[in-house]
């Protein structure tokens, strides 16, 4: 106790900001007293989650609940990683670095302004600009930014679709993709040497303007991205008068989601009101994530009021989008982030609603390239290898996606088209080197008004692929086991069923497991191959008839994701719904096939 209660001390005189200290100087009263002992082992334990050691800085960059403490999301920890980060970039390319700038983006959330400023002041002090977004900004405009400005890097402030007592602080590399190794452990030792908060240098954010060592955003920036996500269309024909509902889920995507729609002649969009302007509190929602249940609530609300076709939502930083459309027998459904992304990407690919007796030429197919990360549907690739177009699987988060993209296309010459990962992350093209859901919701918006002009519905278009390349089931299963003891339960998990290498899950038999920590793919006759994946905290079961299980932990939140996909076919003549529930039932027993051999 009295060890962590010397760290908390120290954390206290350390840190520049009164509000947090206020905060940690009442827990440390609390924990210090023993007038009544369980308001004592609270405190204690508060301080011991809040001590649990240093906010970790990953490939991702930070991200965690807001508040006092080494392990919390605070100006201490954003001023300490900001030394870091200069002071990397200054000793990889410091002309680069001094001449370039650094992009800094902010969201809506609570103390994203701050931070981004604090961003900026330690930048000035330490003689590298600051570009910042003079308001809340979607995550794909910081993106596009750090390439249009030819920035040595940039800095996103957002926690993304996390609860509202998040942020965090995502650091992209001057290539406009978040950085990979090397550049995120070398950060993050820079972030290890940086002096304590108190003695972290800032300029004052009116004197770095006066300097011309914090700038805003160029004025035509958005009007530039909103411009070149124009130029991402496929056709300029289909029906723009379908009926649309839109929800940026309190977050700041309305004004450029609206605005590309608009350009595009989508005349009928609405907005869900009680949710079009940015607030960090998420006051309609539990969890600002439109996966979540009930996050869409409003959205279907209105969509029946309008009698609208389509329904379109993003997270809060606009970097997702999900979708949700009417059924022909009255209600709506939403849609996965797979058939999102199979549909975005046939069509992107043909150019044209589904060809049911023989694949669409595409032009150049050779020369064309689409990705998804490893825990996204398989649908994708079949589709692809069926037109002759190369195909990649990635770990999960979209920066190996779009490192693997640039990479391919210097050693190849390979023309991007698209990249997508179930958690309902799309890209489009190669002007937004990250997830972009406004780039997402103008090309789906595309091409169900295609479809809606040819008298068909998205969910026709659906049928019709699957009926094409069989009907591709995926589930998935999040456990959330908050705090240190949960982060425990999660390794305990994937480390049994490392060590079980089970031969069956359920009925069917486990034809290889892949262990991307180990980096090593071994069949049950004893035989090993290595991967070429980076090594990644990830385990895959490749089981009898096409089907594959997946288990990782969450790198952005306390959870255990478990992801099965199956592969179920459509005889002729077949209802879909029929498959649809063959597809279900083996789903079900997997998963819990599944539970019983890692015990969550």
């Amino acid at each position: 106790m009295t060890d962590l209660l010397e760290r908390a001390k120290r954390w206290l005189e350390a840190d520049p900001d009164p509000d947090t200290r206020k905060e940690l100087g009442r827990l440390l009263d609390l924990a210090s007293s023993d007038e009544d002992p369980s308001q004592q082992a609270r405190a204690l334990g508060e301080l011991g989650e809040r001590f649990a050691g240093p906010l970790e800085f990953g490939t991702a960059g930070l991200r965690g609940v807001i508040g006092a403490g080494e392990t919390r999301m605070n100006r201490a920890v954003v001023l300490r990683t900001t030394i870091g980060l200069a002071r990397y970039l200054l000793s990889t390319d410091e002309a680069s670095a001094r001449a370039r700038g650094v992009v800094i983006g902010y969201d809506g959330r609570r103390m994203s302004r701050a931070f981004a400023e604090d961003t900026a002041c330690v930048l000035a002090a330490a003689g590298v600009r600051a570009i910042l977004s003079p308001v809340p900004c979607p995550t794909p405009v910081t993106a596009y930014a750090v390439k249009e400005l030819g920035a040595v890097a940039g800095v996103m402030i957002t926690a993304s679709h996390n609860p509202p007592e998040y942020n965090g602080y995502k650091v992209y590399w001057g290539n406009g993709a978040q950085i990979i190794p090397p550049h995120d452990k070398g950060i993050a030792a820079a972030i290890d040497a940086s002096p304590a908060a108190k003695d972290v240098p800032r300029m004052d954010l009116d004197a770095a303007r006066g300097k011309d060592l914090v700038r805003s955003f160029p004025n035509d920036l958005d009007e530039k991205y909103l411009a070149a996500i124009a130029a991402l269309s496929v056709r300029g024909d289909g029906d723009r008068s379908l009926s649309i509902v839109y929800t940026p889920l309190h977050g700041v995507g309305n004004r450029h989601v609206r605005a590309a729609l608009a350009a595009a002649g989508f005349s009928r969009v609405t907005s869900v009101p009680e949710q079009a302007e940015p607030d960090g509190a998420f006051p309609t929602v539990a969890f600002p994530n439109p996966e979540e249940k009930g996050a869409m609530d409003l959205s279907f609300a209105l969509a029946e009021r309008e009698a609208a076709s389509l329904i379109l939502a993003n997270d809060p930083d606009v970097d997702r989008l999900a979708v949700a459309l009417r059924r022909p027998e009255g209600g709506y459904v939403q849609l996965t982030g797979n058939q999102v992304g199979t549909l975005l990407g046939h069509y992107l690919l043909t150019r044209t609603p589904a060809c049911l007796s023989e694949d669409v030429p595409v032009e150049d197919a050779g020369k064309k390239l689409v990705i998804a990360s490893i825990v996204s549907s398989p649908m994708l690739g079949a589709i692809a290898r069926a037109l002759g177009v190369r195909y990649e699987e990635t770990l999960t988060g979209f920066k190996w996606i779009a490192n693997r993209a640039m990479d391919l296309e210097r050693a190849e010459g390979l023309s991007f088209v698209f990249g997508y990962e179930e958690a309902l992350g799309y890209t489009v093209g190669t002007l937004v080197r990250d997830k972009d859901g406004i780039g997402a919701a103008l090309l789906f918006a595309e091409l169900a008004s295609v479809l809606a002009a040819g008298g068909k519905s998205v969910l026709d278009e659906l049928e019709a692929l699957s009926r094409r390349y069989g009907l591709y089931a995926s589930g998935q299963r999040s456990v959330t086991l908050p705090g240190t003891e949960g982060l425990a339960q999660i390794q305990a998990a994937m480390d049994r069923l490392r060590a079980s290498r089970p031969s069956r899950i359920g009925a069917l038999s486990v034809l290889a497991q892949s262990d991307f920590q180990a980096q090593v793919r071994t069949y049950p006759d004893g035989r090993a191959e290595p991967l070429t994946l980076p090594k990644s905290n990830m385990i895959a079961l490749d089981l009898e008839g096409g089907s594959r299980i997946i288990a990782r932990p969450s790198g952005t939140e306390p959870k255990i994701k478990f992801y099965f996909d199956i592969r179920e076919p459509i005889t002729p003549g077949e209802a879909v719904s029929a498959a649809e529930a063959r597809a279900k039932a083996r789903l079900a027993e997997l998963e819990e096939a599944l539970s019983a051999v890692v015990g969550v």
